[in-house]
């Protein structure tokens, strides 16, 4: 070890005591000190930041601290796209599958798919009949109002045709499954011989 690296030990050393104790070191070895903190602000100072960048990345990538990333070898999602300020809304509603928030046109979107196994859900036709006048009136309501974001085009439903379908499919579920046929019963020499049959 040369004389140049056993000083630079000892001004760490020094550096280490001093920021962690408080203690005074002599002015010679302080002033080395603040010079060596001068060259290595120096030293970042030249350094671009793209060289910075590329040094922090390749030292990432030794540590293996991109391994195992979500969307590895995969197509980012939404890369192609144009631009939407809402798109971290929009990914957490997706992500966490929250429902009922959102603008009243995508709610009831979603709501008109989802409705035929909702009123199929239902024992009497005044509820199927309750559900619908309340499907309707959520339609016609947003589409009554002008907050902006997308447009309704969720149709309002018939209430009469949607209660005559939700009786067919009703009556389609309750058909009776034939019975199945009785098992003959062995004769009684096959019951004599348990072997056989």
């Amino acid at each position: 070890m040369g004389s140049g690296e056993d000083f630079r030990k000892r001004l760490e050393r020094a550096a280490e005591v001093r920021s962690y104790r408080g203690a005074g070191i002599s002015a010679e070895e302080e002033a080395a000190l603040d010079a060596l903190d001068a060259k290595e602000r120096e030293k970042r100072r030249k350094v671009s930041d793209s060289a910075r960048a590329e040094y922090l990345v390749r030292d990432a990538m030794a540590h293996g601290k991109f391994d195992n990333l979500k969307y590895a070898g995969k197509p980012i999602p939404g890369l192609g796209e144009p631009y939407d300020p809402d798109w971290w809304v929009k990914g957490l509603l997706q992500r966490e599958n929250i429902s009922g928030l959102g603008p009243a046109a995508i709610l009831l979107r979603t709501e008109d798919a989802e409705l035929d196994a909702k009123l199929d859900a239902q024992y009497t036709e005044q509820q199927v009949r309750d559900i619908l006048q309340d499907f309707n009136r959520r339609v016609i309501d947003a589409r009554r109002q002008l907050q902006g974001g997308p447009p309704v085009i969720t149709k309002t439903r018939d209430m009469e045709a949607e209660v005559g379908r939700w009786r067919e499919r009703r009556a389609a579920s309750e058909v009776p499954q034939p019975a199945p046929e009785p098992e003959m019963p062995r004769p009684w020499w096959r019951r004599l011989w348990k072997g056989t049959g």
